[in-house]
């Protein structure tokens, strides 16, 4: 990803995905899901390609949950 690119935190990352903060990190930590890029800290860093990916992750999950799929 692109460094000057806005990035946001895992928490609102979770928020505009639809999901709680433990959940998102749990999918990462699991490996359900692939991480996304650190920082020099280790801070993850959510790119809106990020969301995009992760927001149909959670809406295939809710479908199938549901029967819809």
């Amino acid at each position: 990803m692109n460094s000057t690119s806005a990035h946001i935190s895992t928490a609102l990352a979770a928020k505009q995905i639809g999901v709680s903060k433990s959940t998102l990190l749990r999918w990462i930590w699991t490996g359900v899901v692939e991480d996304v890029e650190k920082d020099r800290r280790g801070w993850r860093r959510f790119y809106p390609a990020d969301i995009d990916r992760l927001r149909g992750f959670n809406e295939g999950n809710e479908a199938r949950e549901s029967g819809a799929a």
